[in-house]
């Protein structure tokens, strides 16, 4: 009987862990217990899709290469993401926020709306957070609006860059939409060029400290969860410092900051929660503000 079955079950416990270490020294990210099946049955299909034989050679492959590394490393973040994944966030962010950031901000000159969506993956998100800019009347041409979409995977960004989709990924963008910021190509539909420009794409790793400046808006949503929760905490202090006050952040549904020292005020609006950074004046407000209705 042939003792080897096939480069799948080449992968011990051991090589496993040794993979999950390294992502973890690398990238901050933790695959612990809850993810354990996921992560080998991830890891599995990598190897037989590189026809490695066992575990060590792909242990060798990712730490001598970084494209070995990264191709890894993406086949276990990529998840299938769609427009306007949250809609409760995009009404509060419609109805809410950018009402709020045009009165604070009308009279600037330049008037200008500093926005990071970290962990953009395929560019679902920035570019919905563009839409909802764009059909927003009062923040017509005369906004100079910058994007800041960053994510660890490359090949996630080329997609985003291409900004080429079809399916499901466009299952939450109405007709009107559609005719309004898509072009029909061969492949799908192409996100036009007026909003790819508002959207800057950059390959970041969130576990290391890079200056991006002043944002009004931090989107970051479900990429706490791969975090440890020391990383987290480090991560939410920087988004904190990265806010201009009065700026705010969304988190995934899943995602709780209540127990972090760092003080934004919550905001509870239907089952969406924004965090607000306070204002000088106003640090002696309440932390937790129920406002029932976008």
């Amino acid at each position: 009987m042939n003792e080897r079955q096939g480069p799948a079950h080449g992968l011990s416990e051991h090589e496993l862990s040794e993979i999950r270490m390294l992502i973890e020294e690398r990238t901050g990210i933790c695959f612990d217990e809850s993810r354990e099946r996921f992560f080998s049955t991830r890891v599995k299909e990598h190897l037989r899709a590189k026809n490695h034989e066992r575990g060590t050679d792909l242990l060798r492959a990712i730490r001598k290469s970084n494209v070995e590394y990264e191709a890894l490393l993406e086949r276990l973040l990529t998840q299938e993401t769609s427009f306007f994944r949250y809609p409760s966030v995009y009404e509060a962010f419609k109805k809410r926020v950018l009402p709020e950031l045009h009165v604070k901000k009308f009279w600037k000159n330049p008037r200008t709306l500093r926005i990071w969506s970290a962990g953009c993956s395929t560019g679902e998100e920035p570019y919905s957070i563009a839409i909802t800019i764009s059909d927003s009347l009062s923040f017509s041409d005369s906004w100079n609006v910058e994007i800041l979409a960053t994510d660890v995977g490359r090949h996630a960004l080329k997609h985003a860059e291409q900004g080429v989709y079809k399916g499901r990924s466009l299952g939450s963008v109405s007709a009107q939409q559609l005719t309004t910021h898509f072009a029909e190509v061969a492949t799908g539909h192409q996100v036009k060029s007026r909003l790819r420009n508002m959207v800057t794409f950059a390959q970041m790793n969130l576990a290391s400290a890079v200056y991006v400046g002043r944002m009004d808006l931090i989107f970051c949503m479900n990429v706490l969860i791969y975090f440890s929760e020391e990383r987290r905490r480090s991560l939410v202090q920087r988004f904190y410092d990265t806010l201009e006050p009065g700026g705010y952040l969304f988190l995934g549904h899943s995602e709780s900051i209540s127990k972090m020292p760092v003080k934004f005020q919550a905001i509870v609006l239907n089952d969406c929660i924004l965090y607000r950074k306070p204002t000088a004046e106003e640090h002696h407000k309440p932390e937790l503000v129920a406002e029932g209705r976008a």
